[in-house]
């Protein structure tokens, strides 16, 4: 159905798009420094699973809907950015919090990870970067003179987006757990990593919600 020169040309188009750090990447890195390698590694499975479903959008439409309406494209980045703002000014209220649930070890609960693994999912799913590079994209490594399959051949190649993101990110994310180590040797480093963190997903928030479409 998808041809092997396709799959290939397209995972490495896919490749040089997720290896530049972009929204998902960063505020990977801040949640893996403000909260841990596993949350950070959560928050990669929840946005790997958010992209992924930009692709079935596109499939199934969304992509053009996304390239010629402006408002849809602006009701995706805002929704986007305000979620990440959001999560900034948390983490930045509790960064003292930090210190404390280090020392005591707190288990997650199960609704905690399905909390983690949502959060992903929202920036994932509304990253304005992989949205626009789906929809500009995808289109052009289908085999157009097969009507009916197209929307089966992008949800395949569609497959190289997570599957990618899911081991550069995951990467990401263990490196930065493990710098996490040092800072939590002194309380007043953690709680610095803990608002500084907050303060990067504040600006990457506001960076998103001023990102045009590049037309």
């Amino acid at each position: 159905m998808v041809s092997g020169a396709h799959l290939a040309a397209f995972a490495a188009l896919t490749f040089l798009m997720v290896v530049v750090p972009g929204p998902s990447v960063l505020f990977t890195i801040s949640r893996a420094l403000t909260v841990g390698r596993r949350d950070a590694l959560l928050t990669v499975v929840g946005n790997s699973v958010g992209v992924y479903t930009q692709v079935v959008a596109v499939a199934f439409g969304l992509g053009a809907l996304v390239t010629t309406s402006a408002a849809v494209f602006t009701a995706i980045k805002v929704a986007g950015a305000v979620y990440l703002v959001y999560l900034g000014v948390q983490a930045v209220r509790h960064r003292r919090k930090l210190t404390d649930a280090m020392a005591a070890k707190v288990h997650a609960t199960p609704g905690r990870v399905l909390t983690v693994l949502r959060d992903g999912f929202v920036v994932g799913f509304a990253n304005p970067k992989s949205i626009v590079f789906l929809a500009a994209l995808l289109p052009q490594f289908v085999d157009a003179d097969i009507p009916q399959s197209v929307p089966a051949q992008m949800l395949v190649l569609g497959l190289c987006l997570p599957a990618i993101a899911l081991a550069t990110d995951s990467a990401w994310a263990l490196v930065a757990g493990t710098a996490r180590a040092w800072f939590a040797r002194s309380p007043r480093r953690l709680e610095l990593i803990g608002g500084t963190g907050g303060l990067v997903m504040i600006g990457l928030g506001t960076t998103v919600a001023f990102t045009g479409r590049g037309d």
